[in-house]
């Protein structure tokens, strides 16, 4: 029910803010407006995704929660989806996404509201995990069938698909 309401809220609050603000500053003046702002946030996503992307290699380095930085990452990555959305609602939203407060508060928000039944990460991680007829750990030997299929009627050359040795 929220999606639809939001599909079909977005587009009247934009057309109405395009019609305010065309009908204040004229039409070149807004779309001007329209296209800095796209090219604007093109390089705040950028430089604030490689930002992001540092934390979360950071994070994977010293083995530790990944879960914020990947937020971040996938909220940078929606700001820049309503950055190239032409109009002032979104671009307002998306703008507020590439502040790492507003992340960092949606982010706790959505933390508060998850709850995380699992999580291993590094050395040591599959330490009491059980496999069926193994004591708790996986065996070193893996058992296996194998049948020879060498071609009997073997002429000793190539095989015909190449030249072979000159």
């Amino acid at each position: 029910m929220y999606l639809f309401l939001a599909f079909l809220m977005v587009p009247i609050i934009e057309i109405a803010l395009f019609i305010q603000v065309g009908g204040a500053i004229g039409m070149w003046p807004t779309l001007a407006i329209v296209v800095l702002t796209a090219v604007l946030g093109t390089w705040l996503v950028k430089t604030q995704g490689r930002m992001a992307m540092g934390q979360l290699r950071s994070s994977f380095q010293q083995l530790s929660d990944p879960a914020e930085p990947l937020a971040h990452g996938a909220m940078i990555l929606v700001a820049g989806a309503l950055l190239l959305t032409p109009g002032f609602f979104t671009d307002a939203v998306g703008f507020a996404l590439l502040m790492p407060p507003v992340r960092l508060a949606v982010y706790r928000h959505l933390r508060a509201r998850v709850t995380v039944a699992q999580f291993q990460m590094g050395p040591g991680s599959m330490q009491g995990r059980h496999y069926p007829g193994t004591a708790g750990r996986p065996d070193d030997v893996i058992d296996g069938d194998y049948e020879d299929v060498t071609p009997s009627d073997r002429r000793g050359g190539p095989s015909g698909w190449v030249d072979g040795p000159r």
